[in-house]
């Protein structure tokens, strides 16, 4: 037996009132969800299911979406159909069909109004493909409710084109830190952007030259930077000095502190980047023992030649600090690191210094704050 008895289909066809068809939609969709309906019955409810579809009555193609959104019963062409009427009716269908493809969800985003695109949005384990589209054409509400989807895939991309497209959106990029992960470099140029702003607003503010802060800015950015590189794999690594590089960001001062930090692996990364050679060459110039190595790929980068010696007094240090890769003593490890390094200031610039001085500071009193 079909979802809808004979009763049922006889009132259907007498074309009763509006509110006995969207009833008998309703009807449908729940009782078809719990009904064990053969290849014959199937067709019948699905040729009902078209019936319904094409009501006057928005009323009745609402009551039918709604009761059919979850439904395995739903024709494909049905679902389009529905997915392509007024908001009432479709977005049910797009929040949660399962119908859909993830090919009809990019052509629903493309051609569809922001309400659509929002409940396309909202939809549970969005594949990558449809969250890019959402990211490069959606309407910023779109894009909002994507980033709050925890079950949406969302690809470096996507990132970027939020980004591009809304850079000045507070909303979009705390939501953006708020997500669970996020590729290393889209970290970066989150931290960039907040940096470029705070600069503004120091220079308008206390009267600074763009100068002092410009500078200023910089060395919080590249504080803040330095939080994520440290224990990341060696493509995302290699992706972000990349992409520091073509914007700028890679510049020797942060390699410097990378490398006072105890950031062996992204010390060694951002100098291939810099000096545009294989990542293994480069390890092997920073593992020489003697002094050619390192010497021959600074000046290949071509750095300033005044923190060489801090840089060769750094590695020097790094070297011989052992550390197990125990995240909870990382901060102990980067005090002992600059501690070392400290000793040996005649090497550093007075700025540079001072900068190192405030992270030890800061290093010690987290490390203080653990062990208590």
């Amino acid at each position: 037996m079909s979802a809808l008895s004979q009763a049922d289909v006889r009132r259907l066809l007498a074309e009763p009132t509006p509110e006995v068809r969207a009833e008998l939609a309703g009807k449908l969709g729940r009782e078809s969800m719990l009904l064990d309906l053969t290849s014959a019955e199937v067709g019948i409810a699905q040729d009902i299911i078209r019936v319904l579809a094409r009501d006057i009555e928005e009323s009745v193609r609402a009551s039918l979406a709604q009761s059919l959104r979850n439904s395995h019963l739903l024709p494909h062409d049905v679902a389009l159909r529905l997915a392509s009427d007024i908001d009432k009716v479709a977005l049910p269908i797009l929040s949660e069909s399962q119908v859909l493809t993830p090919e009809d969800l990019i052509d629903i985003v493309q051609g569809s109004p922001l309400a659509k695109q929002r409940a396309v949005a909202r939809r549970s384990d969005l594949p990558e493909a449809v969250s890019d589209v959402i990211m490069d054409l959606g309407g910023e509400g779109a894009v909002s409710d994507l980033l709050d989807n925890a079950t949406a895939h969302i690809g470096a991309h996507g990132y970027d084109r939020a980004l591009d497209r809304f850079p000045l959106s507070e909303p979009i990029k705390e939501k953006m830190v708020s997500r669970e992960s996020l590729p290393l470099a889209v970290s970066e140029r989150l931290v960039s952007l907040v940096s470029e702003r705070l600069g503004q607003r120091l220079a308008a503010r206390h009267e600074l030259s763009p100068g002092i802060a410009a500078n200023i800015i910089m060395r919080s950015r590249e504080a803040s930077m330095l939080k994520f590189t440290y224990g990341r794999g060696e493509i995302e690594l290699r992706d972000l000095a990349v992409d520091m590089k073509m914007h700028g960001r890679l510049t020797p001062f942060l390699i410097l502190r990378a490398l006072c930090y105890g950031d062996l692996a992204f010390f060694e990364i951002a100098m291939a980047v810099r000096a545009g050679v294989p990542i293994s060459n480069a390890r092997t110039l920073i593992t020489d023992s003697g002094p050619k190595g390192l010497r021959a790929l600074f000046d290949r980068c071509g750095f300033p030649e005044r923190i060489y010696p801090a840089m060769r007094t750094a590695l020097d240090v790094v070297r011989g600090v052992p550390f197990d890769g125990n995240q909870e003593e990382l901060d102990t490890y980067r005090a002992r690191i600059l501690t070392r390094i400290l000793t040996q200031f005649e090497a550093f610039d007075p700025e540079d210094l001072a900068y190192l001085m405030g992270k030890l500071g800061d290093y010690l009193d987290t490390a203080a704050e653990r062990a208590a």
